[in-house]
């Protein structure tokens, strides 16, 4: 029993012993003792050198106190924690007991991934743990971190640096007021408002993930792209610096600060060399102008080009209202610095109170008014109006060229195959007669929205009836389709889907696919042909 007791006695002595253990002296050319000046101090005087649990203190001079385990370190402090931490400054404060040392003075630390400066510094070895309040340089073999208050956990090489934070390096400078930054990695994780400032452009997140090694970042609150002539924002935003390429989601705003034009999204992409975004996920390209903005939207909206040479492009689905014009095709090209806007298969235009059909259509828009200017229809061109009779006037012929002014049709000048129905009113608005004629070529000029006068360049057929005595089977050309369902009449409506358009989209893609491979298989048909010829050739060289 004695001796179990005496075991047990000898163990706690020994853990107590191993958790106390004394700071040592291990060298100082001068030692002594006065306790008038340092009661309970040890003096050390000349190449002083003391060790702790693997740790040991270099200086001119110290005061070491035995009973509290305490050194205090002065003029030219080295602390040396094996082969990971050397540290340099004037001053030390070291507790043996909570392995706590505060320096000051010219503080330099360095480990094997990064150096550190510093006024003042405080060494938690045992949570392996640095800190600082009152500002600090770290720099590693990529950045340089600045900060007024951060911690450096050495296990893990990860500084977080707080209030007022800056890490530069060639590329680009990181401002934050809250990030974790790994020097192993060169990878900054940011919380609250951060800016990267490049030299072509800013990126800003309020949360993300930055790093300076392979120049990738993600951002996933508040996040935003900024260029000189374009931003994009989103509710998340992917960037690679390296290959110039954006891709954000959620909530898109792409913002053309030199053209006055925003798309919106839910997902987009944005390639740098090419200065080209693509937009999906309910697209909406807004040109803005005062009391008078334009809104396309396509089930895909592409924009490329220079600022001086922007073009919008949008596919499927495609519709766009403005206040005095409204459209919908399949697919559109829009040129924002000329003003020229395409619209392919199955287009549509609102005019007024024309509807303008054809198999394509081009519409030009005065850039310094944003007034419709003129228009060009090719193929199968339909222009009709409804009458207060319910009867449509109508003009249809091969091509249509018109004229605009003050956003109304002031001429239009049908060639090839020209037919016409209108209802003839007088200046009083009574209904006078309808005239139904035909004419290879045909113009039509218009006052305040109605038929004013018409020629011919060759002799017309048709005739002017009473309205009375006008046939009912003769109301409508061939090829007529009234489409006013289908008219946007706000810039909510744009997004409607209309009967008949994903048949449409479906016949045009197999269209697609069809010609495709046909191009694949007379190009696999072409190579047998060389190969065939090339045998032949070779043959007969032998």
């Amino acid at each position: 029993m004695k001796k179990s007791f005496l075991i047990a006695f000898l163990l706690i002595a020994t853990i107590g012993f191993s958790q106390q253990r004394k700071i040592q002296l291990i060298h100082s050319d001068n030692t002594f003792k006065d306790d008038v000046k340092y009661p309970d101090a040890i003096v050390a005087l000349g190449n002083v050198m003391v060790e702790h649990e693997g740790a040991t203190i270099q200086c001119k001079q110290a005061l070491i106190y035995q009973n509290v385990n305490i050194i205090k370190a002065f003029g030219d402090v080295i602390i040396n924690q094996g082969d990971t931490i050397i540290q340099h400054s004037k001053y030390v404060h070291y507790n043996g007991k909570t392995k706590m040392a505060e320096s000051w003075g010219n503080v330099v630390l360095k480990d094997p991934k990064m150096t550190l400066t510093t006024d003042t510094l405080h060494f938690d070895r045992t949570n392996q743990l640095l800190f600082y309040q009152n500002h600090a340089t770290i720099k590693d073999s990529i950045n340089t971190l600045n900060s007024d208050i951060g911690k450096y956990f050495l296990e893990n090489n990860k500084f977080q640096a707080l209030s007022k934070v800056i890490i530069t390096n060639p590329d680009n400078t990181v401002l934050s007021e809250h990030l974790d930054y790994y020097t192993n990695t060169g990878i900054s994780n940011l919380y609250g408002p951060s800016t990267i400032v490049g030299k072509d452009n800013t990126l800003y997140c309020e949360k993300g993930h930055h790093n300076s090694k392979t120049r990738i970042s993600h951002f996933i609150k508040n996040a935003k792209l900024m260029y000189k002539d374009r931003v994009i924002e989103g509710d998340s935003l992917y960037y690679d610096e390296n290959k110039k390429f954006a891709s954000a989601t959620g909530h898109i705003v792409v913002t053309d600060t030199i053209n006055n034009s925003i798309i919106k999204g839910e997902y987009s992409e944005y390639f740098e060399a090419k200065d080209s975004v693509f937009v999906v996920g309910k697209p909406l390209a807004i040109s803005m102008v005062e009391n008078d903005s334009t809104f396309i939207h396509g089930d895909t909206l592409l924009v490329t080009g220079k600022q001086d040479y922007r073009i919008i492009r949008a596919y499927h689905h495609v519709k766009f209202f403005k206040k005095d014009l409204q459209g919908k095709c399949d697919s559109l090209y829009s040129n924002e610095v000329t003003g020229l806007t395409k619209m392919y298969r199955r287009p549509i235009l609102w005019s007024d109170v024309n509807q303008i059909t054809g198999d394509t259509i081009h519409f030009l828009t005065n850039k310094d008014t944003n007034e419709l200017d003129s228009l060009k229809v090719y193929n199968n061109s339909f222009v009709i109006k409804q009458d207060s009779t319910g009867g449509f006037s109508q003009i249809k012929g091969k091509n249509l060229y018109g004229k605009f002014i003050d956003d109304a049709l002031d001429n239009i000048y049908v060639s090839g195959n020209g037919q016409m129905i209108n209802y003839n009113r007088n200046e009083k608005e009574e209904l006078i007669g309808i005239t139904k004629m035909t004419c290879s070529n045909m113009e039509f000029l218009f006052k305040e929205g109605e038929l004013d006068n018409l020629k011919y360049t060759i002799k017309p057929e048709g005739k002017t009836y009473p309205p009375s005595k006008f046939p009912e089977s003769e109301g409508k050309l061939a090829g007529f389709l009234w489409r006013q369902d289908e008219q946007p009449l706000t810039k909510d409506d744009i997004f409607k889907h209309d009967q008949g358009d994903d048949a449409l989209i479906k016949e045009i893609i197999e269209a697609e696919n069809i010609a495709k491979k046909e191009v694949l298989k007379a190009a696999k048909l072409q190579k047998i042909a060389n190969e065939k010829a090339k045998q032949l050739e070779d043959k007969g060289n032998k």
